[in-house]
C-alpha cells in the first residue's frame, strides 16, 4: 500500500509563513540605551584560560519520560528526572552510587506498568510520595489547589491520569521543579551559584502563585535559577533582529569595542537583550505566558535573548532564549517597581559565559548537555523494555514462550 504523501500546497504555505516571519522588519535597535533593557547589551566574553577561575557552583537540570503501549492492552512507561554539577571546570559527585562515571543524581518510579485507570491512579500516588516532591509541596505550604490543572487534588488527579501522555509529562515536569527546591538546600549550595533548567521558567502543572514563593525563596538566598532553551519561537520572530544585531557586531561594533583581550583572534563580544512585548506577542500570542508580572501569568520567568559566544557563519544558532528568576531582574516587583537591575542581569550573562565556549556547543552552557544526557530515556526504550520484561519473564518459568512472544507482538509491524 502507498504512504499518503503531504500536498504540495502545504509545504508550500508552510514555506511562504517561514519566509514571511523571518524577513519581518526587524524591531529592535542595535544600539544600547542605558537602563534600558530591551536594547541589546554588549560585553566581553570571559577568557577561555580563565571560565574556571570561579567557585561558582553551576547546577543542571533535566527530564525526560517515554511509554509504549502494546496491542493487548499493556502500557510500560517511565518518567526521570535528575542534575548534574559543575565546580571550577569538574562535575561533582552527587549521589552515593559506586561508579567513577555516574556523578549525578536522579530519581525514578517504582510503578511503570499500566493495565486500567488504578495503575494511572497508583503511579500518581507514587510520585506525590517522591521524597523531593514530598518537600516541595510542603514548602508551598501543600494547599489544596496548587496543581494547574484544577482546584482540588482529587479533581486533578483525575484529569492528570486521564491518558498516559498526560500523566508521565506532569510527573517529569513537577520532579524537576521540586529537584530546583531539593537542589536550593543542599549542604553544598551557597550564594551566588546557580541552577540551570532546559525550557523556561512558566509552568501549566503548577499554579503561579505556588511557583513565585519559590522563585522569591532563591532570589532571597541569592541563588540564581535561569531557564535556557534553543528550541522557541521567539528565536523565529526575532530573526531579523539577530541577522541585525550580527551584522553590526561583527562589521562595527568589534572595530570599536575597547577590549581587554590583547589577541585579537581571542576577543568575542557577547551580547544579552530583555525580549519586548512586540516579539513576545507574536511568539505566544498568550497573554498568561507574555506578562511581564508575578499576578495573572505563569510562573516567575523574564524572557531574555543572548548570543554568548560567536560561531562564525552560523548566525542565528548561537542566539538562545533564557528565562531569568523575575525577582533577580526586578528586585522590587512586590512594590510595583518595574526597574531592572541591569547590573545583576549583566553579571549573570557574564557567568554564563564561563559555560558557553566548549567546542561541542558553542554559545549553551555545557552542564545543560551533561544533564540531558544523564537523564533522556533512550530511542530504544521500546525495545529495552521488551527485552528486559521478556528476560524476567523467562527467568519465573511460569508462562510458555509462544505466550511471552505474543505478549509484546507489534502488528504494525507485520505491513
Amino acid at each position: 500500500m502507498n504512504q499518503i504523501e503531504i500536498p504540495s500546497y502545504a509545504i508550500d504555505s508552510v514555506a511562504k509563513a517561514i519566509n514571511d516571519t523571518v524577513n519581518r522588519p526587524s524591531q529592535v535597535t542595535v544600539r544600547t540605551i542605558e537602563g534600558e533593557s530591551e536594547t541589546p547589551h554588549y560585553f566581553e566574553i570571559i577568557p577561555f584560560d580563565k571560565i574556571d577561575e570561579s567557585t561558582i557552583n553551576f547546577f543542571a537540570i533535566d527530564g525526560s519520560y517515554n511509554f509504549q503501549e502494546f496491542y493487548n492492552g499493556i502500557s510500560i512507561g517511565v518518567y526521570t528526572a535528575g542534575y548534574v554539577c559543575f565546580n571550577e571546570g569538574k562535575q561533582i559527585k552527587l549521589n552515593d552510587i559506586d561508579s567513577a562515571i555516574i556523578k549525578g543524581k536522579n530519581y525514578f518510579p517504582k510503578n511503570i506498568m499500566i493495565t486500567n485507570d488504578v495503575d494511572k491512579y497508583l503511579i500518581y500516588d507514587e510520585f506525590l510520595e517522591l521524597e523531593p516532591v514530598k518537600k516541595f509541596i510542603e514548602f508551598i505550604g501543600n494547599p489544596e489547589d496548587w496543581s494547574g490543572w484544577a482546584d482540588s487534588n482529587e479533581k486533578a488527579r483525575e484529569i492528570i491520569c486521564s491518558n498516559n501522555s498526560k500523566l508521565f509529562s506532569f510527573c517529569q515536569a513537577v520532579l524537576e521543579w521540586a529537584l530546583v527546591y531539593e537542589i536550593s538546600n543542599l549542604d553544598i549550595i551557597k550564594s551566588g551559584d546557580f541552577i540551570l533548567r532546559d525550557g523556561n521558567l512558566r509552568s501549566l502543572d503548577i499554579k503561579q502563585k505556588y511557583l513565585i514563593k519559590l522563585g522569591k525563596y532563591l532570589h532571597e538566598k541569592n541563588i540564581y535559577l535561569v531557564s535556557i532553551t534553543k528550541n522557541s519561537a521567539i528565536k523565529l520572530h526575532m530573526s531579523s533582529a539577530f541577522r541585525e544585531l550580527d551584522q553590526y557586531l561583527q562589521e562595527d561594533l568589534k572595530y570599536k569595542f575597547q577590549f581587554t583581550e590583547t589577541e585579537e583572534a581571542k576577543r568575542k563580544i557577547c551580547c544579552w537583550l530583555e525580549v519586548t512585548d512586540y516579539y513576545l506577542t507574536k511568539a505566544f500570542q498568550n497573554s498568561m505566558i507574555t506578562k511581564k508580572s508575578i499576578k495573572g501569568g505563569r510562573g516567575f520567568g523574564l524572557y531574555f535573548v543572548a548570543r554568548l559566544d560567536y560561531v562564525e557563519k552560523l548566525q542565528n544558532y548561537d542566539w538562545l532564549v533564557a528565562d531569568i528568576n523575575i525577582f533577580d531582574c526586578i528586585p522590587n516587583i512586590e512594590n510595583n517597581d518595574t526597574t531592572r537591575d541591569i547590573n545583576k542581569i549583566e553579571k549573570i550573562f557574564l557567568e554564563l559565559t564561563r559555560l558557553t565556549q566548549e567546542h561541542y556547543i558553542l554559545g549553551y552552557p555545557y552542564p545543560l548537555t551533561e544533564a540531558h544526557s544523564f537523564v533522556s530515556l533512550k530511542n530504544t526504550f521500546k525495545q529495552e523494555i521488551i527485552n528486559r520484561v521478556k528476560i524476567a519473564l523467562y527467568k519465573d518459568l511460569r508462562m510458555e514462550h509462544v505466550d511471552i512472544e505474543n505478549m509484546f507482538l507489534d502488528i504494525h509491524d507485520r505491513f
